[in-house]
């Protein structure tokens, strides 16, 4: 039974390209692929040693300066990143369509969108990044795990405009990687 309820909350997106899942059309499906939400890292022990010790510190520092507010933050930091881990990465599907971007059930409308551009640099960095208009939300990054970059760009460009000044990956990004985050 509960298998039957995960089946349901998150749609197959052949089903979305063959079934008015939406009550708004979402026109052609021209790609579809799927890819972990986040990458497992190897760590060591030494790494899980380094970071008990940094928050270790952080949550006496906290304590020292009075700062309640900053040990929660840092402890519901440490709950959640372990939760998830634990849990693993769940399977996010995505959808290229004629009117838009699919994520799982969640529809951005290339109209909210500004532009997109591609980080190629296999096989460390293969991501598709599209910045929406509203600057104050975050930037939507996908990985393009085996798909061809040149078809995809060739998809999106008859859509939206492509930022060719963007050569790297964002800084956060970078962090994470080197963190093993």
């Amino acid at each position: 039974m509960k298998e039957k309820n995960k089946e349901k909350k998150e749609p197959e997106l052949e089903k979305i390209a063959d079934e008015p899942v939406f009550e708004k059309d979402l026109g052609e499906v021209l790609a579809t692929w799927d890819f972990p939400e986040f990458i497992m890292h190897e760590r060591g022990k030494l790494w899980y040693i380094l970071f008990g010790a940094i928050f270790l510190a952080l949550i006496i520092y906290s304590y020292f300066s009075d700062n309640l507010l900053f040990a929660i933050i840092i402890a519901l930091f440490i709950i959640t990143y372990f939760s998830m881990e634990r849990r693993g990465p769940i399977n996010i599907q995505v959808a290229i369509t004629e009117d838009g971007i699919l994520i799982n059930s969640k529809f951005f409308a290339f109209e909210d969108l500004q532009d997109f551009y591609i980080i190629y640099y296999p096989p460390r960095v293969k991501n598709l990044y599209f910045q929406p208009k509203n600057h104050l939300r975050p930037a939507i990054v996908w990985p393009l795990e085996d798909e061809n970059p040149v078809e995809i760009r060739k998809i999106l460009l008859k859509y939206l405009p492509e930022d060719l000044e963007k050569e790297e990956i964002p800084a956060s990004e970078s962090v994470s990687k080197i963190l093993r985050l």
